[in-house]
């Protein structure tokens, strides 16, 4: 892991400045213009999925390692795939990207509570022997927040040229994002079977779980079909990058850590596009 732990702050400080391009102030006002559909995709995020994800740990017994590893992915904002995904889904893009903007900028305060909040309550005091919350709010402002406010200024003194490439951002950000697990892949291909055989399973059915959970809720509570499918995708879509990063930055080169986040970027994909396959299908 010694080139991940490298190359995460990096990485994600680059996916988080493209975030910042492709957004506008009207992304986060339109939260006050439609406050419900909005509040129903954040309560599904940032509540119900580490709390599905904490249950699924005590029903599973998981080992303390593995149980740490869920909780990052599960306090983990979603990602510009998420918006991209959501698109290829005719769900609410908009929603998509107030949602990934506005939890993304909270992560920085949501991540480490989330993380050591379970952590207390599961026991393991690994997680504070390593780092501190405030010190791992404060590395993650830096690669998290700064460059999305810095994406944001520079689309202000050039938004003709910014909104015309925003697609182009897009697209680098996938790539990025790619580049990064292909890259921790590769420095742990010798364990990626392990990897798959000891969180496989409980990241598998966090992620499926909560998609159809987040379906379900958004089904009871939002104003229709574009937000159901919009908030079942962000709360199965996580940014695994800040996932990994958050993960390094605890634990260091201590792969088992980040053992669900590198199962659950692989599965999410596959799930993803099942999903958006099944609602094509529907339609």
């Amino acid at each position: 892991m010694e080139i991940v732990t490298k190359i995460a702050p990096i990485i994600l400080a680059l996916i988080m400045l493209g975030l910042g391009l492709g957004l506008k102030l009207e992304d986060f006002s339109r939260v006050l213009k439609t406050p419900k559909d909005f509040i129903v995709g954040f309560i599904s995020q940032l509540v119900i999925l580490p709390i599905v994800a904490y249950i699924l740990i005590l029903i599973f017994k998981t080992p303390p390692e593995i149980a740490i590893g869920v909780m990052i992915i599960a306090a983990a904002p979603g990602g510009v795939t998420s918006n991209i995904m959501t698109k290829f889904a005719d769900g609410d893009v908009a929603l998509s990207i107030s949602l990934t903007a506005v939890i993304s900028l909270l992560s920085i305060i949501t991540v480490p509570l989330i993380i050591f909040t379970s952590a207390d309550m599961l026991g393991i005091t690994e997680v504070y022997r390593n780092i501190s919350m405030t010190a791992i709010a404060l590395k993650m402002f830096l690669v998290v927040t700064v460059p999305v406010i810095l994406g944001m200024i520079i689309r202000k003194f050039a938004e003709n040229f910014i909104s015309s490439k925003v697609g182009i951002f897009n697209k680098l950000n996938i790539v990025l994002f790619v580049i990064f697990f292909f890259a921790a892949f590769y420095e742990e291909k010798d364990n990626l079977i392990s990897f798959i055989m000891q969180a496989g399973l409980i990241t598998l059915i966090l992620n499926v779980s909560m998609m159809v959970i987040a379906y379900y809720i958004a089904k009871a509570f939002t104003s229709g079909v574009k937000q159901m499918r919009c908030i079942a995708l962000e709360c199965g879509l996580q940014n695994g990058t800040l996932a990994i990063f958050v993960s390094t930055q605890i634990f260091g080169t201590d792969i088992l850590y980040a053992i669900p986040t590198a199962a659950y970027a692989l599965i999410m994909y596959i799930t993803g596009f099942i999903f958006i396959y099944i609602l094509r299908k529907s339609n």
